[in-house]
């Protein structure tokens, strides 16, 4: 049985979740290699998640779809700020116009966290990440 004095708080509680992005994810760097542009991103998440793998889009300048792609995050310890890189074969980093967060494909909290919502995105570099 729930006491009427204790319904205010269970009502907040998911609310609060809910206002938080599970992580932050920024794109810090571009850097073309031997056959492939590696992107660096920078990661956190407030509450830690064991598991975080995004789906990104990649456009080209002229805005069409170059590449899509899983990125693997691993896990993110609360409140550290990780670093992952990805190469993507065959790409040109100065043909990438703005990458997409399109979704997660995986997403597994911490005790204590969340996957509700979209990480919020932001970018470093001159690519544009949108999520």
């Amino acid at each position: 049985m729930i006491r009427a004095a204790l319904i205010p708080v269970l009502l907040a509680a998911p609310a609060a979740l809910a206002g938080s992005p599970p992580a932050t994810v920024e794109l810090n760097a571009l850097e073309q290699g031997e056959g492939a542009c590696r992107l660096s991103f920078t990661a956190q998440s407030p509450a830690g998640l064991e598991a975080l793998v995004l789906e990104a889009v990649l456009f080209d300048t002229g805005g069409a779809v170059a590449e899509l792609a899983l990125f693997d995050f691993r896990d993110l310890p609360a409140g550290r700020m990780r670093v992952r890189q990805f190469d993507l074969p065959g790409l040109d980093c100065a043909a990438i116009s703005r990458v997409l967060v399109n979704g997660m494909e995986t997403c597994r909290p911490a005790a204590g966290g969340s996957c509700e919502g979209l990480p919020a995105v932001s970018s470093r570099t001159g690519v544009e990440l949108l999520g």
